[in-house]
Protein backbone atom coordinates (compact mmCIF):
# COMPACT_ATOMS: atom_id res chain seq x y z
CA UNK A 1 0.00 0.00 0.00
CA UNK A 2 1.45 3.63 -0.86
CA UNK A 3 2.15 5.68 2.32
CA UNK A 4 -0.43 8.94 1.52
CA UNK A 5 1.52 11.13 3.96
CA UNK A 6 4.72 10.87 1.88
CA UNK A 7 5.06 13.70 -0.43
CA UNK A 8 4.26 12.94 -3.98
CA UNK A 9 6.93 12.62 -6.72
CA UNK A 10 6.03 14.88 -10.30
CA UNK A 11 7.02 13.91 -13.16
CA UNK A 12 5.69 16.52 -15.83
CA UNK A 13 5.76 16.74 -19.80
CA UNK A 14 8.44 13.50 -20.31
CA UNK A 15 7.71 10.40 -22.19
CA UNK A 16 9.01 8.18 -18.75
CA UNK A 17 11.08 4.93 -18.44
CA UNK A 18 9.02 2.08 -17.41
CA UNK A 19 11.61 0.87 -15.80
CA UNK A 20 11.92 4.18 -13.76
CA UNK A 21 8.40 3.94 -12.85
CA UNK A 22 8.24 0.49 -11.94
CA UNK A 23 10.67 2.03 -8.89
CA UNK A 24 8.75 4.52 -7.80
CA UNK A 25 6.06 1.73 -7.45
CA UNK A 26 8.22 -0.33 -5.41
CA UNK A 27 9.19 2.60 -3.34
CA UNK A 28 5.32 2.74 -2.18
CA UNK A 29 5.15 6.79 -2.53
CA UNK A 30 2.43 8.95 -4.19
CA UNK A 31 3.49 9.92 -7.75
CA UNK A 32 1.61 12.98 -9.62
CA UNK A 33 2.16 12.70 -13.97
CA UNK A 34 1.13 15.82 -15.82
CA UNK A 35 1.14 15.61 -19.54
CA UNK A 36 3.50 12.69 -19.86
CA UNK A 37 3.11 10.48 -22.80
CA UNK A 38 2.50 6.86 -21.64
CA UNK A 39 1.19 5.84 -25.23
CA UNK A 40 1.58 2.04 -25.25
CA UNK A 41 2.98 1.44 -21.91
CA UNK A 42 3.10 -1.83 -20.15
CA UNK A 43 2.45 -1.23 -16.43
CA UNK A 44 0.59 -4.52 -16.10
CA UNK A 45 0.80 -5.18 -12.24
CA UNK A 46 2.43 -2.54 -11.01
CA UNK A 47 0.66 -0.97 -7.88
CA UNK A 48 0.05 2.43 -8.42
CA UNK A 49 -2.08 3.53 -5.65
CA UNK A 50 -2.77 6.85 -4.97
CA UNK A 51 -1.24 7.89 -8.36
CA UNK A 52 -2.00 11.24 -10.12
CA UNK A 53 -2.84 11.27 -13.60
CA UNK A 54 -3.49 14.29 -14.96
CA UNK A 55 -3.85 15.30 -18.67
CA UNK A 56 -1.46 12.30 -20.11
CA UNK A 57 -2.05 9.70 -22.80
CA UNK A 58 -2.49 5.92 -22.22
CA UNK A 59 -3.48 5.31 -25.04
CA UNK A 60 -3.39 1.76 -25.81
CA UNK A 61 -1.44 1.52 -22.35
CA UNK A 62 -1.93 -1.91 -20.78
CA UNK A 63 -2.55 -1.86 -16.66
CA UNK A 64 -4.45 -5.55 -16.76
CA UNK A 65 -3.94 -6.60 -13.00
CA UNK A 66 -2.29 -3.11 -11.96
CA UNK A 67 -3.04 -2.17 -8.27
CA UNK A 68 -4.77 1.49 -9.24
CA UNK A 69 -6.79 1.81 -5.97
CA UNK A 70 -7.88 5.67 -5.25
CA UNK A 71 -5.92 6.99 -8.37
CA UNK A 72 -6.98 9.93 -9.59
CA UNK A 73 -7.57 10.83 -13.67
CA UNK A 74 -8.14 14.45 -15.21
CA UNK A 75 -8.56 14.72 -18.58
CA UNK A 76 -6.58 12.08 -19.91
CA UNK A 77 -6.56 9.75 -23.12
CA UNK A 78 -6.70 6.12 -22.44
CA UNK A 79 -8.81 5.00 -25.87
CA UNK A 80 -7.97 1.31 -26.14
CA UNK A 81 -6.14 0.80 -22.65
CA UNK A 82 -6.42 -2.67 -21.08
CA UNK A 83 -7.67 -2.38 -17.34
CA UNK A 84 -8.69 -6.02 -17.38
CA UNK A 85 -8.55 -7.69 -13.83
CA UNK A 86 -7.10 -4.09 -12.64
CA UNK A 87 -7.90 -2.66 -8.83
CA UNK A 88 -9.99 0.29 -9.58
CA UNK A 89 -11.20 1.02 -5.53
CA UNK A 90 -12.26 4.29 -5.26
CA UNK A 91 -10.08 5.52 -8.22
CA UNK A 92 -11.77 8.62 -9.85
CA UNK A 93 -11.81 9.80 -13.90
CA UNK A 94 -12.59 12.88 -14.70
CA UNK A 95 -12.92 14.49 -18.44
CA UNK A 96 -11.32 11.44 -19.34
CA UNK A 97 -11.23 9.80 -22.78
CA UNK A 98 -11.59 5.54 -22.32
CA UNK A 99 -13.42 4.70 -25.16
CA UNK A 100 -12.82 1.08 -26.42
CA UNK A 101 -10.83 0.67 -22.80
CA UNK A 102 -11.11 -2.60 -21.64
CA UNK A 103 -12.46 -3.33 -18.10
CA UNK A 104 -13.49 -6.63 -17.95
CA UNK A 105 -13.00 -8.10 -14.47
CA UNK A 106 -12.12 -4.59 -12.92
CA UNK A 107 -12.23 -4.12 -9.28
CA UNK A 108 -14.57 -1.01 -9.71
CA UNK A 109 -16.04 -0.84 -5.93
CA UNK A 110 -16.67 3.05 -5.14
CA UNK A 111 -15.02 4.12 -8.30
CA UNK A 112 -16.41 7.49 -9.97
CA UNK A 113 -16.77 8.24 -13.81
CA UNK A 114 -17.79 12.33 -14.32
CA UNK A 115 -17.72 13.84 -17.91
CA UNK A 116 -16.09 10.47 -19.29
CA UNK A 117 -16.23 8.90 -22.84
CA UNK A 118 -16.44 4.74 -22.61
CA UNK A 119 -18.04 4.42 -26.01
CA UNK A 120 -17.60 0.69 -27.11
CA UNK A 121 -15.83 0.31 -23.46
CA UNK A 122 -15.90 -3.81 -22.12
CA UNK A 123 -16.94 -3.82 -18.46
CA UNK A 124 -18.02 -7.41 -18.24
CA UNK A 125 -17.55 -9.36 -15.12
CA UNK A 126 -16.38 -6.59 -13.11
CA UNK A 127 -17.04 -6.02 -9.39
CA UNK A 128 -18.94 -2.86 -9.38
CA UNK A 129 -19.99 -2.06 -5.51
CA UNK A 130 -21.31 1.24 -5.71
CA UNK A 131 -19.48 2.82 -8.33
CA UNK A 132 -21.00 6.20 -10.14
CA UNK A 133 -21.61 7.44 -13.63
CA UNK A 134 -22.32 11.00 -13.81
CA UNK A 135 -22.73 12.78 -17.62
CA UNK A 136 -21.01 10.16 -18.96
CA UNK A 137 -21.10 8.19 -22.62
CA UNK A 138 -21.39 4.17 -22.51
CA UNK A 139 -22.73 4.20 -25.92
CA UNK A 140 -22.42 0.47 -27.54
CA UNK A 141 -20.45 -0.50 -24.60
CA UNK A 142 -20.31 -3.78 -23.03
CA UNK A 143 -22.02 -3.91 -19.32
CA UNK A 144 -23.60 -7.32 -19.43
CA UNK A 145 -24.51 -8.39 -15.35
CA UNK A 146 -24.05 -5.00 -14.16
CA UNK A 147 -25.59 -4.14 -11.13
CA UNK A 148 -26.72 -0.63 -10.88
CA UNK A 149 -29.61 -1.09 -8.25
CA UNK A 150 -31.05 2.06 -6.11
CA UNK A 151 -28.48 4.16 -8.12
CA UNK A 152 -29.02 7.77 -9.55
CA UNK A 153 -28.14 8.05 -13.07
CA UNK A 154 -27.48 11.50 -14.35
CA UNK A 155 -26.71 12.06 -17.99
CA UNK A 156 -25.86 8.83 -18.20
CA UNK A 157 -26.03 7.20 -22.06
CA UNK A 158 -26.40 3.78 -22.99
CA UNK A 159 -27.75 3.89 -25.82
CA UNK A 160 -27.07 1.00 -28.38
CA UNK A 161 -24.91 -0.84 -25.02
CA UNK A 162 -25.16 -4.21 -23.95
CA UNK A 163 -26.95 -4.24 -21.03
CA UNK A 164 -27.99 -7.93 -20.99
CA UNK A 165 -29.30 -8.78 -17.51
CA UNK A 166 -28.14 -5.83 -15.64
CA UNK A 167 -29.42 -4.73 -12.65
CA UNK A 168 -31.66 -1.16 -12.77
CA UNK A 169 -34.00 -2.05 -9.52
CA UNK A 170 -34.80 0.76 -8.04
CA UNK A 171 -32.46 3.26 -10.11
CA UNK A 172 -33.43 6.95 -10.65
CA UNK A 173 -32.47 8.01 -14.29
CA UNK A 174 -32.20 11.65 -15.32
CA UNK A 175 -31.50 12.83 -18.36
CA UNK A 176 -29.94 9.65 -19.55
CA UNK A 177 -30.58 7.57 -22.20
CA UNK A 178 -31.42 3.74 -23.42
CA UNK A 179 -32.17 4.51 -26.87
CA UNK A 180 -32.20 0.82 -28.68
CA UNK A 181 -30.23 -0.52 -25.59
CA UNK A 182 -30.10 -4.61 -25.49
CA UNK A 183 -32.01 -5.35 -22.05
CA UNK A 184 -32.69 -8.85 -22.58
CA UNK A 185 -33.01 -10.21 -18.97
CA UNK A 186 -32.21 -6.94 -17.22
CA UNK A 187 -34.44 -6.17 -14.48
CA UNK A 188 -36.24 -2.30 -13.83
CA UNK A 189 -38.70 -3.26 -10.73
CA UNK A 190 -38.95 -0.09 -9.00
CA UNK A 191 -36.80 2.21 -11.36
CA UNK A 192 -38.03 5.41 -12.12
CA UNK A 193 -36.89 5.70 -15.99
CA UNK A 194 -39.01 8.79 -16.58
CA UNK A 195 -36.05 11.18 -17.45
CA UNK A 196 -34.18 8.01 -20.01
CA UNK A 197 -34.94 8.39 -23.58
CA UNK A 198 -36.48 4.79 -24.93
CA UNK A 199 -36.75 5.45 -28.14
CA UNK A 200 -36.08 2.03 -30.22
CA UNK A 201 -37.81 0.28 -27.63
CA UNK A 202 -38.97 -3.10 -29.07
CA UNK A 203 -42.05 -4.86 -28.18
CA UNK A 204 -40.41 -7.97 -26.85
CA UNK A 205 -38.45 -5.59 -24.47
CA UNK A 206 -41.58 -4.21 -22.81
CA UNK A 207 -42.01 -6.89 -20.63
CA UNK A 208 -38.97 -6.36 -19.12
CA UNK A 209 -39.61 -2.84 -17.52
CA UNK A 210 -42.83 -4.25 -15.79
CA UNK A 211 -42.70 -2.50 -12.73
CA UNK A 212 -40.89 0.14 -13.77
CA UNK A 213 -42.26 4.44 -13.79
CA UNK A 214 -42.76 6.14 -17.04
CA UNK A 215 -44.24 8.97 -18.02
CA UNK A 216 -47.73 9.56 -20.06
CA UNK A 217 -45.85 11.10 -22.71
CA UNK A 218 -43.13 8.47 -22.64
CA UNK A 219 -46.61 5.88 -22.71
CA UNK A 220 -47.69 7.55 -25.56
CA UNK A 221 -44.07 7.45 -27.45
CA UNK A 222 -43.96 3.69 -27.24
CA UNK A 223 -47.15 2.89 -28.41
CA UNK A 224 -46.56 4.85 -31.34
CA UNK A 225 -43.36 2.98 -32.20
CA UNK A 226 -44.79 -0.38 -31.60
CA UNK A 227 -47.75 0.66 -34.53
CA UNK A 228 -50.56 1.78 -31.77
CA UNK A 229 -52.40 4.84 -31.64
CA UNK A 230 -53.73 6.47 -28.95
CA UNK A 231 -56.84 9.02 -29.80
Amino acid sequence: MTDDTAPATILSGITPCISDLATLASRKTAVHLTGCDLREADLSSLDLSLWNFERCDLHRATLNGAILDRTRWTSCGAAFADFAGADLNEAAFSACDLNNANLRGALLSSATFVGCKLTGATLTETRSLDVNFRDTLLIYAKLRGMSFRGMRLEGVDFSQADLGGCDFRDAVFESGSLREATLKNARFQGADLRGADLGGLRLSDAAILKGATISRVQAGQLLSEFGLFVR
